[in-house]
């Protein structure tokens, strides 16, 4: 989920908490939960502004985040680049 979040966030600006939930299909507690420990992390801001009656949260990625996501993509894809090496063949006789 935590990847996911920040895939969606990695390249776009703040994006509003509802489209968040939306895209990533998930409830609003589950998100919440995520942006927390992400937020607790530096990896993303939560930020909240006052929209009429209501309080709309734009959530962003940081830094820190970005450099972290990037880090990790590139580890998976080392894992699925040595994954996909030819193995030699056996043979039976």
């Amino acid at each position: 989920m935590r990847f996911s979040l920040l895939a969606a966030l990695r390249n776009l600006e703040d994006v509003d908490f509802r489209f968040l939930a939306d895209l990533l299909e998930v409830s609003d507690s589950t998100l919440s939960q995520a942006l927390t420990v992400l937020a607790d992390a530096g990896l993303v801001t939560v930020r909240k502004e006052a929209a009429g009656r209501r309080t709309r949260t734009w959530v962003g990625i940081t830094a820190t985040g970005r450099t972290a996501f990037e880090r990790h993509l590139a580890t998976l894809q080392a894992i699925v680049s040595t994954g996909t090496a030819e193995q030699p063949s056996e043979e039976t006789s």
